[in-house]
């Protein structure tokens, strides 16, 4: 069972579907299922998410803005159209250098 707001077969502009906001870093879940899915992240600059770990493989790619992403205490700067991929329960964090919107597919083995 999928889990989204969208229709399957319509096309969406995808950095519009979310914005920053000054009080945290917001989220939008575009789809999900027991297998994964796919969110959006908005983040004003010097917002950040502190290290955690994810559930899922990940993929990073950075729509807009700038971030630096740091996985196993390592920092990567990623631009907007940069990706990077991050296995199951590794530890990372996020930082925005920039006001900055990234999609997040995670995908469970």
């Amino acid at each position: 069972m999928v889990n989204t707001e969208y229709k399957f077969g319509e096309v969406h502009e995808l950095a519009s579907q979310i914005e920053a906001g000054e009080d945290r870093v917001h989220f939008q879940n575009i789809f999900a299922n027991a297998n994964g899915g796919v969110a959006l992240v908005a983040f004003k600059a010097g917002q950040k998410l502190d290290t955690h770990v994810a559930p899922a493989e990940l993929m990073v790619n950075v729509l807009e803005g700038e971030i630096e992403f740091t996985v196993l205490d390592k920092p990567h700067t990623l631009k907007a159209g940069e990706f990077m991929l991050v296995g199951e329960n590794v530890a990372h964090s996020v930082a925005a250098k920039a006001d900055s919107k990234m999609m997040l597919v995670k995908i469970k083995a």
